[in-house]
């Protein structure tokens, strides 16, 4: 039982995530994966019913595209401010 009430947290947590901006929910998404996916076996110790599992597995997935989509764009706009420091001579000194 305690195995199952820990899985049904992790997909709560999992589904309060999801609706946060992209920042907020780049990091929570990060806190989330160390304390429940914390080794390669871990994602084998929930214990959910089908469709828990399943929506846990959807929003799963879907996050892991959010993070490739929001790790382009982070680097997109680090680009960009490095192009802007170039412009702006001793902006930050």
């Amino acid at each position: 039982m305690e195995r199952r009430n820990w899985s049904l947290k992790a997909l709560e947590e999992l589904k309060l995530i999801d609706s946060k901006d992209d920042f907020e929910r780049a990091s929570a998404l990060i806190t989330w994966v160390e304390r429940y996916i914390p080794n390669d076996q871990a994602i084998f110790q929930f214990d959910l019913n089908e469709d828990d599992a399943n929506f846990l597995m959807e929003l799963f997935f879907k996050n892991i595209e959010f993070m490739k989509e929001h790790r382009e764009k982070t680097k997109e706009q680090l680009t960009e401010m490095r192009n802007v420091r170039k412009f702006i001579p001793n902006a930050y000194h």
